[in-house]
């Protein structure tokens, strides 16, 4: 693989405790091309910005798809990915439903290990800290028309990153969304595409004026079943069970999700995948069946849920602080991201 170093790097964070989410990035990337389906052997390059013509099909018809993982540094200086090839197989899903190519998912690791392992000491070190991974996916074709793209770009970025909200473990408010919906089931709603989060952010705007975090979804249908939290799967617990609302095709098949109902079997649980109403949600809350809610992705990890707004009624789940399950989830799942628990499953790969 050509690689091409920066003769201009850049200055790396010196605080640690300020690197905020996706705002610095390192000094180099990974990129590759394809036309008519066949990918060139790709190249790490130089950060910086890419040149797309004004007729780009990605800035037009919004053919793009992306994945989020991250690596991270271990107390005896190990560098650890998470379940890397889950990403990437999940990424030619999304790539497929937007008529991509798919990649090796095997040359496509090894790229990013050859990245990870040239920026790798702009891993952060400090607690709860990582590098983040941005693959990325695009047609380019420079020509207009509604026609999937002959030339289709594949590139990967880092970025040193802090925790995904500021507050770190701090309990989030919810609004379940009324109005808007995110996807139907024969949609994309299932894909890490660009355009599931474009259609959002109205939704999340509003819910932002109204001092909320994050928008809980319904199904589109009949606006009444559970679906997901704007870039996380959800889960609540009840005194009898934990349940997420299983995957029908229209919310995303979330690593991190697969991952927490793995552990929480682990841990005697009685974890399930099921259709869950909004009104069973209600009155779990109201009744104290309802123990803990919480958000599972990439970015933020587990993010517990202290309270939810529905029709205007503020309901508190449990005593509105991080449970005791959600906490033990966050611990186990971090502890084998870092290298300090036993990984059990193989889900961690080192990068040598």
């Amino acid at each position: 693989m050509k690689i091409t170093r920066t003769t201009h790097p850049k200055q790396k964070p010196e605080d640690e405790s300020n690197l905020g989410f996706g705002r610095i990035f390192t000094d180099h990337m990974f990129i590759m091309n394809a036309v008519d389906g066949v990918w060139d052997e790709g190249e790490i390059i130089p950060y910086g910005p890419l040149s797309i013509d004004p007729s780009s099909t990605v800035l037009h018809y919004g053919q793009e798809v992306f994945e989020g993982m991250k690596a991270y540094k271990t107390e005896d200086g190990r560098t650890l990915l998470f379940r890397p090839k889950d990403n990437f197989e999940r990424m030619n899903i999304s790539a497929a439903r937007l008529c991509m190519p798919e990649l090796n998912v095997e040359y496509a690791l090894s790229s990013l290990v050859n990245l990870v392992k040239l920026d790798e000491e702009w891993i952060p070190k400090q607690a709860g800290t990582s590098l983040y991974i941005r693959p990325n996916m695009f047609g380019n074709d420079a020509k207009l028309g509604v026609n999937s793209a002959h030339n289709v770009v594949f590139n990967i970025i880092l970025s040193p990153s802090g925790a995904y909200y500021a507050g770190g473990l701090a309990p989030t408010r919810i609004f379940v969304e009324p109005e808007y919906v995110r996807a139907v089931r024969g949609g994309m709603g299932f894909t890490k595409a660009g355009g599931n989060y474009a259609v959002s952010m109205l939704a999340a705007h509003e819910a932002h004026l109204k001092g909320y975090d994050q928008v809980l979804w319904l199904d589109g249908v009949e606006r009444k079943y559970v679906e997901e939290v704007g870039a996380m799967n959800m889960f609540f617990l009840f005194k009898d069970e934990l349940v997420t609302p299983a995957l029908q095709g229209s919310i995303l098949a979330g690593i991190t999700r697969r991952s927490v109902l793995q552990l929480a079997k682990d841990m005697g649980i009685n974890a399930v995948e099921r259709k869950l109403s909004i009104d069973e949600v209600v009155d779990g809350v109201k009744s104290g069946k309802l123990l803990e809610a919480f958000g599972s992705g990439t970015a933020a990890v587990i993010s517990p849920v202290g309270e939810l707004n529905f029709h205007g009624e503020k309901l508190v789940v449990g005593d509105g602080g991080i449970g005791e399950v959600s906490q033990k989830l966050y611990d186990t799942l971090t502890g084998i991201q870092y290298g300090r628990l036993e990984d059990k499953h193989g889900w961690t790969y080192e990068v040598k």
